[in-house]
């Protein structure tokens, strides 16, 4: 078995989840970015946003490298889930600059300290608020690949588009029809189980 470099192998993950959420804005108009598409707002754009602000606190801020990132959603007087969304007067590349500058923030971080690092959380409770920088980058990770999940499935409401990136959709092999067809079982057995659920109760 050949030996891994255990900074290595987390960046490349959290490198992969990365680019997942970008790729997925790619084709996609203004409005399609931004639109809210579950009831609680969530957004192909906002979700970049959020990641970007986690990756500036949590492998920035946190070990003492805070960057020059002006973030006033995350100000004390900044409204709730400001950093969920995009307004109107903040473009696209605004954004996504915005996250590929915390990429880079974060990997000086990952690369100037041991993984053994203790880093203080500004926003946890100070009795309870050191970690190792393993620790914070598996966070990071974690949040990352589950938002780029989010961010996979929004796409889909949008214009059919799933995947993990570029020539990977990580799908069985199947065209629309079959896919029709495919639901259509699916929620057929959904709604037997309902059924039976109902007639044994």
């Amino acid at each position: 078995m050949t030996a891994s470099d255990p900074k290595t192998d987390l960046h490349f993950y959290l490198q992969s989840a990365r680019d997942a959420l970008l790729w997925k804005l790619e084709g996609l108009s203004e409005y399609d970015i931004r639109r809210p598409l579950t009831p609680t707002g969530t957004n192909l754009l906002g979700l970049v946003k959020h990641v970007a602000s986690v990756e500036l606190g949590y492998l920035g801020d946190t070990f003492g490298r805070p960057s020059d990132e002006s973030l006033p959603w995350l100000e004390d007087d900044a409204e709730p889930n400001a950093d969920m969304w995009v307004t109107a007067d903040e473009s696209r590349d605004d954004i996504v600059q915005l996250y590929r500058r915390a990429w880079a923030h974060a990997d000086a971080t990952i690369d100037a300290l041991a993984l053994d690092t203790i880093g203080k959380v500004p926003w946890w409770p100070s009795s309870r608020n050191e970690l190792t920088l393993h620790h914070a980058v598996v966070r990071v990770i974690a949040d990352t690949h589950r938002h780029a999940g989010h961010a996979d499935i929004v796409r889909e409401l949008i214009d059919g588009a799933v995947g993990m990136n570029e020539g990977n959709d990580s799908m069985a092999p199947g065209d629309p029809a079959w896919w029709e067809t495919h639901r259509n079982r699916l929620e057929r057995a959904a709604q037997e189980a309902d059924t039976a659920s109902s007639g044994s109760s």
